[in-house]
């Protein structure tokens, strides 16, 4: 039976608990998060930081004791965002690679993001594309729209990048392409052959993106970074409950969810 990637994105920087209560923002709690993920069929925790207030961070100590309690929970991948928050500083979100994480986030443009502006230049982008490829860490391509596409490719020319390439195609982002099938099978007929790719569908776009992609041959991803809500008026009780969701929808198309190992193999990471 052919095996998907199910990621978990346990935070994110937007949400607060005032939004849903049952967001992880502390080290603990994102950990046991993670460990809910994995126990659903998840095989990556996508993992942004919070501060003791609940504010996004790149505090290097916090990052470290977040990664350290979720490795002694549970065997999932541990994939750290460098996109951390829109009020973070750049420079402040490239040290995170400094950790050595197995995967990292590595947004290739700036963007209106809905109400704010995601700032990624491009000077800063190819340092932390080069520091990623120096450090052994596995990027994943964000990518919010057809423009992000082509600088992706454009890094790869310059040898920023190494094939395979990684990419999370991000829909339902106001700034950024709207979440439609149209949308995606446009996008993903201009990948590189031999990519790995999952759809990231934002709120209400969740469930059905996921699920068109999955149906092409792709990847997926939820989490209560992506949605706070199970279905319209009902808040997600965890994570896990949104993996399980997933996982639903995984076998009902014949297919099963992949381990944390097998996802190291799918996704060509470095050695540990």
């Amino acid at each position: 039976m052919a095996k998907v990637i199910l990621t978990a994105a346990l935070t994110g920087p937007i949400a607060t608990k005032a939004d849903n209560p049952n967001l992880p923002t502390s080290p603990e709690e994102i950990a046991a998060a993670a460990k809910g993920a994995w126990e659903a069929g998840a095989a990556i925790a996508h993992v942004h930081l919070r501060d003791a207030q609940g504010r996004p961070t790149a505090n290097l100590d916090i990052a470290r004791r977040t990664v350290e309690l979720i490795r002694e929970s549970c065997p999932i991948l541990i994939q750290l965002s460098t996109g951390v928050g829109l009020d973070v500083a750049y420079e402040e979100r490239m040290q995170l690679v400094e950790t050595r994480p197995r995967m990292a986030t590595l947004n290739v443009c700036s963007m209106t993001f809905g109400a704010g502006e995601f700032l990624n230049p491009p000077a800063g982008v190819r340092r932390l594309a080069a520091r990623m490829r120096e450090l052994g860490v596995k990027p994943e391509l964000e990518v919010y729209d057809t423009g992000h596409l082509d600088m992706a490719l454009q890094l790869l020319h310059e040898g920023l990048l190494e094939e395979p390439l990684q990419f999370s195609v991000v829909m339902g982002v106001r700034g950024g392409m709207a979440a439609t099938p149209e949308n995606l099978v446009a996008f993903v007929q201009r990948l590189p052959k031999g990519s790995v790719w999952q759809v990231i569908g934002i709120a209400r776009a969740n469930l059905p993106m996921t699920a068109i992609g999955l149906a092409m041959g792709g990847n997926a991803r939820t989490g209560l970074e992506d949605t706070i809500t199970l279905r319209k008026g009902e808040l997600a009780s965890s994570n896990g409950q949104l993996v399980e969701r997933l996982v639903g929808v995984v076998r009902a198309l014949d297919l099963e969810p992949a381990t944390p190992e097998e996802a190291e193999q799918m996704l060509s990471l470095p050695p540990a």
